[in-house]
């Protein structure tokens, strides 16, 4: 069993690859059905296992001299919510739940386990969401928890930045599917790669020996490489998300990216067409090239405006990400103090944030024709005076009775989103699907404490190694016979009220034929009234 649920759960294993692997290496053979059976029990043993250590894992955080507990959900197309909780500075995870909706009502009673288990965090890191919000205010009064209760610098990053560029870049998008400018592109592609045909490969060489010519201003190549060269042009228009950096809206505006490489490619076009050319092939090819893009440039549908507004507002937001100064976070040690640059750093940062808002208040225009620039400033004033005093608190003393000196909470929650991340690539990989709608429904929220098998320090208190995790589960078992229980088993689980409006279980209710049946025949029953009357 346990052989299974770490192929499973750590290595992402197949069932059919576990069956081979067993088969291969032990010599024992068993069906794909015992294998999801075996992965199930696996749960629920290491979710036994996890709470059994609770006191020696809440003994190993009070030793710490205390511990900052992230929060966070995740799903999939808004279906089986998972929410977490996390230790920042040991990077374990306390608990993991499905709940029905992210609802302050639905959380708040994790918490409150959560504390129960493992005693009262130092600090909350949450999002910015009202659920979050609520829920972690409501037990820090509840509890008299005199602890900061801090909001992730990244939300708030990108919170401030989707309220900023939504609208604009929606737009943009909008404009660029109204003139279908990316499948002409792709249609042009296409048809000059089949124009070049078996002779595609002597045409990049010279599309090659083109680009290593010295000087930006060669005249355009003819024949076969001049054909590759325009097929080539267009190629990188459509290659626009290699100006991005990956990391999604509104961190990336792809679609301000796809504007800029088109005027970037009519610029050249202008250039290369200035210039007459012998081959009729190659330049009736660039004139199609740039008629499909001076739709952009003759700002027929609006463009330029969108763009230029979406602009201004990127580079706002680029100062506030520049003041926040976002970045892979690490504590200096697991048990060590803050180093002083970290000190500074936050410090620093801090400073940053007050000058901006003061610069900014400066800035916005009080009347005038300069509307969407103070409406673009309002927005970013208004966050911060909204989640200004949730921002800093992050200096955390540690008792003497511990390590002593300060320590740093972690200014976001990256932590639990990579987390999240690793979870979600080992189902893709498991599965082979992108979508884990169906998988994410049915996944055990304690498939989230398989995470923790990768931290030496939680193994070595829960079990010693892996390769004693069998005679821990064992021990489970024993003292459950012997009816030597401990007392923070007898947690009563939360019974939530069901807040989905379309949960799978109700799913299963709603699809029976016998509800189609019952609501067909009130029908009936209720035209032949009618007809009566």
């Amino acid at each position: 069993m346990v052989y299974v649920g770490l192929q499973r759960f750590l290595h992402n294993r197949q069932r059919e690859e576990i069956r081979a692997s067993l088969a291969n290496n032990y010599g024992i053979s068993i069906s794909s059905g015992e294998v999801s059976l075996l992965c199930r029990r696996f749960l629920d043993y290491l979710e036994r296992l996890h709470n059994a250590s609770s006191p020696a894992l809440k003994a190993a955080l009070a030793a710490d001299g205390g511990w900052p507990l992230h929060i966070d959900a995740t799903g999939e197309d808004g279906r089986g919510t998972l929410f977490v909780a996390f230790t920042g500075w040991r990077q374990w995870v306390l608990g993991a739940w499905k709940i029905p909706t992210e609802r302050a009502d639905a959380i708040l009673p994790r918490l409150k386990e959560t504390v129960f288990r493992f005693g009262s965090p130092c600090a909350i890191v949450r999002d910015l969401g009202r659920a979050m919000a609520e829920a972690a205010e409501t037990l820090q009064k509840e509890l008299k928890l005199k602890i900061p209760v801090l909001a992730c610098h990244l939300h708030f990053l990108s919170d401030v930045g989707k309220d900023l560029m939504s609208e604009g870049h929606d737009r943009l998008r909008a404009l660029f599917r109204q003139t279908k400018l990316r499948s002409r592109l792709r249609t042009l592609a296409r048809e000059l790669g089949r124009c070049l045909g078996r002779d595609i490969d002597r045409a990049r060489a010279g599309l090659r020996d083109w680009q290593s010519r010295t000087g930006h201003e060669q005249p355009m190549p003819t024949g076969l490489a001049g054909v590759a060269t325009v097929r080539a042009l267009a190629q990188w228009v459509l290659d626009y998300p290699a100006d991005t950096q990956g990391h999604g809206f509104p961190f990336d505006l792809s679609w301000l990216a796809l504007y800029d490489r088109c005027l970037q490619a009519l610029s050249a076009l202008q250039v290369y067409l200035s210039e007459p050319s012998k081959d009729k092939g190659v330049r009736k090819a660039l004139e199609r090239l740039h008629r499909i893009l001076q739709s952009v440039q003759e700002d027929t549908p609006g463009f330029s405006v969108v763009a230029d507004r979406l602009q201004r507002r990127a580079e706002l937001f680029a100062e506030l990400r520049k003041a926040l100064r976002i970045r892979q976070e690490s504590n200096r040690g697991r048990r060590g103090n803050t180093h002083p640059a970290d000190m500074d750093e936050l410090k620093n940062i801090r400073r940053a944030v007050s000058r901006l808002t003061r610069s900014l208040r400066h800035r916005r225009p009080q009347r005038g024709p300069a509307a969407d620039q103070r409406k673009a400033i309002d927005i970013v004033l208004s966050h911060l005076q909204n989640h200004g005093r949730f921002l800093w608190g992050h200096v955390i003393r540690l008792p003497k009775r511990a390590v002593g000196g300060i320590r740093l909470v972690d200014r976001t929650n990256n932590a639990i989103e990579s987390q999240f991340h690793t979870l979600k690539h080992g189902e893709r990989r498991r599965s082979g699907r992108k979508v884990l709608t169906q998988d994410f429904e049915k996944l055990p929220p304690a498939a989230v404490l398989t995470m923790n098998l990768r931290q030496s320090a939680y193994v070595s208190i829960v079990c010693g190694s892996l390769e004693q995790l069998p005679k821990a589960f064992a021990r489970l078992d024993s003292k459950s016979r012997s009816g030597r229980k401990s007392p923070i088993s007898r947690i009563a689980r939360t019974n939530d009220p069901e807040t989905a409006s379309l949960s799978s279980a109700d799913r299963k209710l709603v699809r029976a034929e016998e509800m189609t049946d019952k609501i067909i025949a009130a029908a009936q029953k209720g035209s032949r009234m009618r007809y009566v009357a």
